[in-house]
């Protein structure tokens, strides 16, 4: 790994670190079927899936499409992202599009899956990481993972991670000793 990949990542652990502590609400809010009004459009979350059913492929696990990571890509890019971030955000997702179209005559919904998997490892590959597509890509990566590995399905089903106490309660009233 080279050093400027090792600081890329931290640069996306320590974004990361912004979005709201507890992603079991965020998850919680999607999976009751929240909705924002504000939130990315049709073809930007159909962008957004294709990229991210690539980044997480359905195979002998669920693909991040399966677990609902666009829906919650949408929900921290409407309700968490400051407006800036979010205009840019988008206005990356866009520039993806349009690259897509450009590059291969089709958006990127309407590929097949090799030219897919093509357009996104061209997107990993830039060398220019200074451009909207590729800050938009890094952004919406981390948010894919992010959501992927802290969805309750991963969880319980890839990771088997076993939860013991339903939540913390640091503050929690203690009964009075008996004497």
């Amino acid at each position: 790994m080279k050093r400027r990949d090792l600081l890329r990542a931290a640069g996306a652990a320590t974004a990361l670190s912004l979005l709201p502590r507890d992603a079991e609400a965020a998850w919680a809010r999607v999976l009751e079927g929240y909705q924002t009004a504000e939130g990315l459009t049709p073809p930007q979350r159909a962008l957004v899936s294709g990229i991210a059913d690539v980044i997480f492929p359905r195979n002998d696990t669920p693909g991040a499409t399966d677990v609902g990571v666009t829906d919650w890509v949408n929900l921290i890019v409407a309700e968490y992202d400051s407006p800036t971030d979010r205009t840019a955000f988008v206005t990356g997702l866009d520039a993806i599009d349009a690259q897509v179209r450009s590059s291969r005559g089709r958006a990127f919904a309407n590929l097949d899956a090799d030219a897919q998997r093509a357009a996104v490892a061209s997107l990993d590959a830039s060398a220019d990481r200074s451009t909207p597509e590729a800050r938009a890509y890094t952004r919406l990566k981390s948010l894919v993972v992010y959501g992927y590995f802290t969805s309750e399905r991963v969880q319980q089903d890839v990771l088997h991670t076993r939860t013991y106490f339903d939540r913390f309660q640091g503050a929690a009233d203690m009964p009075a000793r008996r004497s």
